[in-house]
């Protein structure tokens, strides 16, 4: 059977030029309510994913998102947030994406048709067998992702993928494919849209759950956030008088002094 990208199939909708704005956003609305059911045929893809992660970090492993576009920017935001959340090494969680940093804000012409770039960035990284590389492309076909994944699994590196097409070359290259079927795009072919929402809900999973099953979370709360500031030294202080039921200004001084919330906790036992 032929490959067929789903995400550059004809839209729903038609002649989107006519619509009010309520119109066209009440028509986008319609269709991201459809996003969550996508993912949630998934999860048993994804929860495979975060059981490997979390086996190979507690291994001194690391995770690296990599992909093109919209998907390797989504990718380095889901990275970038787990140091401040998490309380982690930026080395732990990475991201990759093809034209390298100055991607991040501006496409870089054809990097993500580079079929060598995506393993030599991998190994700037040293990247080893206790790692896993996690490819993320929305259409499955990025030349960039494909080649890395595939070097990787001649290298005896763990491989997963993220991709809003079935059966893509991406999705047969990964070790653990996690393929989330979100259909046509409001416009035809913008995977930033749908494809794109369904792959921020699938790197929140991962990271969250990922790192809840390493210890980063006690109860349901961000124990060893980083206090970057006055919110977060605030929401800090507010955890230790809910969870050790003590006065406010004991609490402040405790986050003063030890300038994170699981030492504090740890030093009222």
């Amino acid at each position: 059977m032929s490959f067929k990208k789903i995400t550059e199939q004809e839209s729903n909708y038609s002649n989107l030029e006519h619509m009010t704005a309520l119109e066209l956003i009440k028509s986008i609305n319609n269709e991201d309510k459809t996003v969550a059911f996508a993912v949630e045929k998934a999860l048993p893809q994804i929860s495979s994913v975060i059981e490997r992660a979390a086996l190979l970090l507690k291994q001194e492993g690391r995770i690296f998102y990599i992909g093109a576009g919209t998907s390797g920017r989504l990718g380095v935001v889901d990275a970038s947030e787990c140091p401040p959340t998490f309380g982690v090494s930026h080395e732990l969680v990475q991201g990759l994406i093809a034209g390298g940093d100055t991607a991040i804000r501006k496409a870089v012409e054809n990097a993500e048709d580079d079929i060598i770039q995506g393993w030599l960035d991998l190994q700037q990284k040293k990247i080893t067998s206790k790692d896993i590389v996690i490819g993320i492309a929305a259409s499955g076909t990025t030349p960039y992702v494909i080649h890395a994944l595939k070097k990787c699994n001649n290298n005896q590196i763990t491989t997963a993928c993220i991709t809003c097409n079935p059966d893509s070359p991406l999705a047969l290259e990964a070790q653990f494919p996690i393929e989330i079927n979100v259909g046509p795009e409001f416009v035809t072919g913008s995977s930033r849209m749908k494809a794109g929402t369904a792959q921020k809900m699938t790197l929140n999973m991962i990271s969250t759950a990922t790192m809840v099953l390493l210890g980063k979370i006690k109860g349901n709360r961000m124990v060893d956030m980083q206090l970057s500031n006055d919110k977060l030294v605030e929401r800090a202080i507010q955890m230790l008088v809910d969870t050790a039921n003590i006065p406010h200004i004991e609490a402040k001084k405790l986050i003063s002094k030890y300038g994170n919330v699981r030492k504090a906790l740890e030093s009222l036992k």
